[in-house]
């Protein structure tokens, strides 16, 4: 009992911000951060994505000729699981946009996915609160916790990579003359001096929307979680009578709030992917892929399953 008082008085911070924000853990003496929690983190989410991924190949990838049709089956649920979700990104999402292009890029956009949602479902771990509870109470700093995708720093060097290559994307694909080109939207040459720096500053307006999109969808959520538990913290004081009811409530509204964030943290992961892969198609030629409902019914039903070679891209 008195564990599970503590638990609660040490998620009950008075200022729910607490529980959100980067701590530092190594500090030189002229207050210049050396390593932080979102920092071990960002490591963590980097070595389970290296740890499963050899591993997802092995269960994905097709089995020997003597198992026959059986050999395609993935056995595994949770490599079952992530397969779905593969293919369903490259053959429902990216396929539509990219057509031809889909195979090239179809890695990058699989690693944007995976990489946010880890980190996304890391951070709804109670990592710091736990290290709290260790220390006695709030700290302000912390060797692990929080979310790596709440940091403004992190989004940003994740929407550069995007930038890097959206541009690079469309370049390759319409050259060098015709990626300037596009830069004028197609608009006569004399409103060229409008279009032209409209156009350029839409380019770094997308890294700068992926950015702030997450950050601030990921910081809704744990601010909103960590209030609950702040109303317990007050509520107690104010002696079990009205502590009890306000406890259960708090509860059952952070549990609900678990299950919205476990879901905000697929559909955040998916929106960066997907616009990402949007800003990708933009670049391209115009009007090559016109096709009716049929054909695009075929063209992105009418794929191989994500095994073998696939996977091992992957």
């Amino acid at each position: 009992m008195a564990l599970g008082t503590d638990l609660f008085l040490t998620l009950a911070a008075e200022n729910p911000v607490d529980h959100v924000v980067n701590h530092p853990w190594i500090v030189t003496d002229n207050g210049v951060w050396i390593w932080s929690a979102q920092q071990t983190n960002l490591v963590l989410s980097g070595l389970i994505m290296i740890v499963l991924g050899p591993w997802l190949v092995r269960q994905i990838g097709t089995g020997p000729a003597a198992e026959g049709n059986e050999r395609y089956i993935t056995k595994n649920p949770f490599a079952h699981m992530i397969e779905v979700i593969a293919v369903y990104l490259r053959d429902e999402v990216v396929h539509p946009l990219l057509h031809e292009r889909t195979a090239r890029y179809m890695p990058f956009l699989w690693t944007l996915f995976f990489f946010i949602l880890v980190n996304n479902l890391l951070g709804l771990m109670p990592l710091l609160d736990i290290y709290m509870l260790i220390k006695g109470g709030v700290v302000h700093t912390s060797p692990i916790g929080g979310t790596a995708t709440q940091n403004l720093f992190v989004n940003a060097v994740l929407a550069a990579f995007a930038f890097v290559v959206i541009n690079y994307a469309g370049i390759k694909e319409l050259g060098l003359k015709g990626y300037l080109h596009h830069l004028t939207a197609g608009a006569p040459w004399y409103v060229w001096p409008l279009m032209i720096p409209i156009e350029i500053l839409g380019m770094f307006i997308k890294p700068v929307a992926l950015t702030i999109r997450l950050f601030a969808n990921m910081t809704a959520g744990h601010i909103l979680l960590a209030t609950l538990f702040m109303f317990v913290g007050m509520s107690l004081s104010a002696g079990w009578m009205i502590g009890a009811p306000v406890t259960l409530l708090s509860a059952v509204g952070a549990i609900a709030i678990y299950f919205l964030e476990t879901f905000v943290a697929f559909l955040q992961a998916f929106v960066f992917m997907f616009l990402t892969a949007v800003f990708i198609g933009q670049l391209s030629h115009h009007g090559e892929h016109s096709i009716d409902n049929d054909e695009l019914h075929t063209e992105t039903h009418g794929v191989t399953p994500l095994h073998a070679s696939d996977a091992a891209t992957a």
